[in-house]
């Protein structure tokens, strides 16, 4: 006598398990992203791009290609793009974000204005400053509707709209954006934030500018002071900011203040974004103009 097979019962899903599973898929989906955003912030790329990718995968088999989370993986590979110097793909992965999020979200969602932000951000790393400043202006405008006028989010689109504005030379609204921002920042972060150094950063370049050396000197310093205590000491904000303090140094003739500023932002640049880089081969312009510069006084 042979015995019977024994088939078990497959239990069915309920609402509970769907609703558990669902929140296991979105926190997994979340780790990678904001693992991601955190190799993106320390300058690793490469890394960042493997793990934004990887996380799009997962979006695309879990929700579908056109949904609502790939959107968001799609956007947040679009600003690692744009600080790798890859405009075109940046743009083209902003644009389907942007497609796909009014569709399921409709055309007055908050989650729109992040990707505007980023599309006026990448219009102005192009020198488009006249497209970017449509773009930011529909961010400022959204995010206002949403969360109010004193708000960290509409502070960051202010201060992203006033970077555009200065571009553009029209540096009292953007001036007056700034500080506004700045206030905002300092309230909701402390005086030692990221967002509080990329807004002192720029407010320098402004007053540059505006050729208030003094100014532009302090809250070029205070950019720098920060960014080196936050972030890694290779990490490319910060030679940014060395860049442009070098580049004010310059403007006003104390070139052996400016030279070792060169010097580290190049190096900097060099190592961690390659020698092709927008950011590299304009620093390096300004370096060799400086050294030039010095040996013809000589």
């Amino acid at each position: 006598m042979t015995a019977a097979a024994f088939h078990p019962k497959r239990r069915k899903m309920n609402a509970l398990d769907a609703a558990s599973s669902r929140s296991a898929k979105r926190a997994s989906l979340e780790s990678l992203v904001q693992l991601g955003a955190t190799h993106r912030v320390e300058g690793s790329y490469g890394t960042a791009e493997a793990l934004y990718r990887q996380a799009f995968s997962v979006a695309v088999k879990e929700f579908g290609r056109d949904s609502r989370q790939g959107a968001r993986v799609l956007n947040d590979l679009a600003v690692l793009y744009k600080y790798m110097g890859r405009f075109s793909d940046a743009r083209r992965l902003y644009r389907k974000a942007l497609f796909v999020t009014k569709r399921v979200c409709g055309r007055n969602h908050p989650e729109l204005a992040t990707i505007y932000h980023n599309l006026g951000g990448l219009e102005h790393a192009r020198g488009k400053y006249a497209r970017g400043e449509i773009f930011a202006r529909r961010s400022v405008a959204l995010r206002k509707k949403t969360f109010g006028e004193d708000h960290a989010e509409v502070a960051a689109d202010k201060a992203a709209l006033a970077a555009i504005l200065d571009a553009q030379g029209k540096r009292d609204e953007a001036e007056q954006l700034y500080v506004q921002a700045l206030a905002v920042f300092e309230r909701a972060f402390g005086p030692e934030n990221y967002e509080v150094a990329v807004n002192l950063n720029n407010l320098a370049a402004l007053y540059h500018a505006k050729r208030d050396v003094e100014k532009a000197e302090q809250f070029y310093r205070r950019a720098l002071a920060i960014k080196e205590k936050i972030l890694k000491p290779n990490h490319p904000d910060t030679a940014l900011t060395l860049n442009n303090l070098a580049v004010l140094y310059k403007s006003v003739g104390r070139f052996s203040d400016a030279e070792p500023l060169y010097c580290r932002a190049v190096a900097i640049f060099e190592e961690t974004l390659g020698l092709d880089h927008p950011h590299v081969i304009a620093c390096r312009d300004n370096y060799a103009r400086l050294l030039n510069r010095s040996n013809s006084a000589q």
